[in-house]
């Protein structure tokens, strides 16, 4: 079988689906891998590094010959246009983007969303979302100290001390937890508020303090806790909660780093306008939901995707793809998490195959054969 890498085309993508270690595992499995020349290049791989891995060279049009196609990013337009029928493609496939999938079924290809995978102890192995998540958390934290004009740690010194930088985190799934043990490490003095109770002790065990916005009612509760690691949308009640106690702590903050997002969904607004506009000259906000609301903003109303901006002395961070600016560590977890995905595609005979019984196989499916493979997401 021949396995296809191409190079990302997305401005600003620096990853790369396959990297020496995953190829010379896919030849070791007798499978024969092209890969698009330079496709390594952001992540520091050189063509030579994969040919010596056991992977062949080749041309753009020879790559999309591939009997599987292994990629970061969806097709775009023309990628699209280059697809041929039964082909197999694997990648963050954008799962809710009704126009790609619509392009994706009229071509007749079987492709595999990453992000829709069950997310159950045995898919850990394959958990891109999770293994890219947790370096947006820790870059997150880099990228704040980079255009903060403090320290982080309090300091001592002849000259007199120094406070240590506050840092407030809203959301604590695996990008805020990273965010949380990073700035700890860095010395800073960290609070973090999440949504669903079972992370008050993970908050804390990493020596943060949990920001509590207790539940009052069912619904508050049940919402909270929600379903497959995500939290549904809070009711207003307990928003209107949140939203008074997190403008307290953001206003008395240094640095604030939001990370709340729930898929197919517009992204809750955690900090309101009025409360940046309250927060201290020189504060840093990062927000890892930038651009995903219909409005191109994220958590924070005045964040703007890709972007990085001033608005009274408050500079908000928006680049909404953090990953990529560490591309050769992103680019390793991420082909390690796709080599251990397309394991279940290939049968004993080394050929592709769809079993529909296999949840995880099933749970990525995106299009096949002309359809579109309807999900409850």
């Amino acid at each position: 079988m021949i396995i296809g890498v191409i190079k990302e085309t997305l401005e600003g993508e620096s990853r790369v689906a396959a990297t020496p270690e995953t190829v010379k595992k896919l030849t070791t499995l007798k499978h024969t891998v092209y890969i698009e020349s330079n496709a390594g290049i952001g992540a520091s791989i050189t063509d030579q590094m994969f040919i010596d891995a056991g992977g062949l060279i080749k041309s753009n049009a020879d790559v999309f010959k591939a009997h599987l196609l292994l990629k970061v990013r969806a097709p775009n337009n023309r990628e699209i246009e280059k697809l041929q029928t039964n082909q197999f493609i694997v990648g963050l496939l954008e799962p809710f983007n009704k126009e790609l999938t619509t392009q994706l079924s009229a071509k007749k290809v079987t492709a595999f969303s990453l992000e829709s995978l069950p997310r159950n102890t045995r898919a850990q192995s394959m958990d891109v979302l999770s293994s890219q998540a947790n370096i947006a958390g820790y870059k997150a934290v880099i990228l704040a100290a980079d255009y903060y004009k403090k320290f982080f740690p309090m300091l001592m010194t002849a000259a007199g001390t120094v406070k240590a930088a506050r840092i407030v985190i809203l959301g604590a799934g695996v990008a805020g937890l990273q965010a949380i043990a990073t700035a700890k490490r860095l010395g800073a003095a960290v609070e973090a508020s999440d949504v669903r109770p079972a992370v008050k002790e993970q908050i804390e065990s990493l020596g943060a303090k949990f920001i509590d916005v207790p539940y009052e009612t069912e619904e508050e509760k049940n919402n909270a806790s929600g379903q497959g690691g995500y939290a549904k949308p809070m009711p207003k009640s307990w928003l209107d909660r949140q939203s008074k106690l997190v403008a307290e702590k953001a206003i008395a903050a240094d640095i604030i780093i939001t990370s709340a997002s729930i898929p197919g969904k517009e992204p809750p607004k955690l900090i309101s306008k009025e409360t940046i506009h309250q927060m201290k000259e020189g504060s840093i906000i990062v927000d890892l939901a930038a651009g995903l609301a219909m409005d191109g903003s994220g958590n924070c109303p005045l964040s703007e995707g890709n972007k990085i901006i001033n608005v009274g002395g408050v500079t908000i961070i928006g680049l909404n793809n953090l990953p990529s600016l560490l591309s050769t560590d992103a680019s390793a977890l991420y082909s390690r998490n796709i080599f251990e995905f397309i394991k279940l595609l290939i049968n004993d005979q080394g050929n592709l195959y769809i079993n529909r019984e296999d949840e995880l196989v099933a749970g990525a499916l995106l299009t096949s054969e002309g359809n579109l493979i309807n999900k409850e997401r």
